[in-house]
């Protein structure tokens, strides 16, 4: 959490004229911290290989007044700065070529730690990507307990963010605008359930417009917090295909929903998919592919929230579980897998999204195990 004075000094360093990211994080690495930028003379400065008009700007101090400009306006917005050196700031973001040296936040900081998977696609999808847009995203929140994180356009964006909020799930929403704006315009109440529930983040200062140039910069924020992105819908020169492109630079996995061949709004993803990246139909597709020590993040939230811990028998106190658990549980044996479907038409009052997030986290949890065409196994006796 940083103070006031050097919160002033981060926004500085941001509103210096003509400074871009890669530059101010080039500064950090050299000065450490952005009140030393400012002590150093412009000598100094230019010996970095700054142009002598921006070292001129730093030494002058001239980018204060802007900053304290900043300040008041995050304290109304109720938002607040996360700095690269803050041990909030995402480490996956830290990763890549460009990381922001700031990023504005709006909402539950600590999202910024947890494991994100980005889903994004057009602004004019289908019923059918709206459909698979809302499904993976509950599926993926709500079963599986990954963040997810989107940009807030229409289409596919809104359908994920609306599905994981309405599924009780995380969500991450990167601007490409200001946090204190709201673009589209007709998201404005979605845009304050994330900051409620979930979180919303951007690099650009507070009451920047939307122009069109800052949404491919944001497209790299979502690819570089997620340890994968989700392409579900897009043309193939879309914003989808940009941000997987970047996913790919940043080494993160590409995922793409196959589509309708005769549909222009599946030419990115179905192009995607040619060239390497993993098709995807169920979320166990894209949890599957993570690293083996993202699944071990993912397993130990499961158990605590199943309210297992390591060391204790295999079989757990019947309080431990859910009851939706306790009755998935009763339906498997440890000799004879029982399949997917076949849980879903026997389970009265339990919905297939209940059933398949319930398998997600048992199986996490080293309760049950899958096996082929879909079936599950009990991997513990009575």
């Amino acid at each position: 959490m940083l103070t006031q004075d050097e919160e002033l000094h981060w926004l500085a360093l941001r509103m210096v004229p003509g400074l871009g990211t890669r530059r101010s994080g080039q500064l950090i690495g050299t000065f450490k911290t952005p009140q030393a930028i400012f002590r150093a003379s412009k000598t100094e400065l230019e010996a970095t290989g700054l142009a002598p008009s921006i070292a001129q700007s730093i030494a002058s101090g001239c980018a204060f007044e802007e900053a304290v400009d900043q300040q008041q306006k995050l304290a109304e917005a109720g938002a607040q700065v996360v700095a690269m050196t803050d041990s909030r700031y995402p480490p996956a973001l830290l990763q890549i070529y460009d990381p922001p040296p700031i990023l504005f936040v709006r909402g539950r900081v600590e999202l910024l730690a947890t494991l994100m998977i980005g889903i994004v696609g057009t602004r004019r999808p289908t019923t059918y990507g709206t459909a698979v847009s809302a499904r993976f995203a509950k599926d993926l929140a709500a079963g599986a307990g990954l963040t997810i994180a989107s940009g807030m356009a229409r289409g596919i964006d809104t359908a994920a963010h609306k599905s994981t909020l309405e599924a009780g799930g995380d969500t991450v929403a990167v601007f490409g605008c200001g946090v204190d704006q709201v673009y589209p315009s007709e998201n404005r109440k979605l845009a304050q359930q994330i900051a409620e529930k979930g979180l919303t983040v951007s690099e650009f200062p507070m009451a920047t417009p939307a122009y069109p140039q800052n949404f491919p910069v944001r497209n790299r924020i979502i690819a570089g917090m997620s340890a994968g992105v989700i392409i579900v819908e897009g043309g193939e020169y879309s914003g989808s295909s940009i941000t997987a492109k970047l996913a790919i630079e940043q080494g993160r996995e590409v995922f793409a929903v196959p589509g309708n061949i005769t549909s222009k709004m599946s030419w990115g993803p179905n192009l995607l998919i040619k060239q390497g990246a993993k098709l995807v139909q169920e979320w166990n597709d894209v949890v599957s592919e993570l690293k083996p020590e993202d699944r071990r993040r993912l397993a130990d939230k499961c158990r605590k929230q199943l309210n297992l811990n390591e060391g204790e028998s295999p079989e757990p106190p019947a309080a431990s579980i859910s009851h939706v658990g306790r009755t998935v549980l009763g339906a498997l044996r440890p000799d004879q897998p029982v399949g997917l479907d076949h849980l879903i038409e026997t389970l009265d009052g339990t919905s297939s999204s209940e059933i398949i997030a319930t398998l997600f986290e048992l199986e996490l949890a080293g309760l049950v195990r899958q096996v082929p065409g879909k079936s599950f196994v009990r991997i513990w006796q009575d």
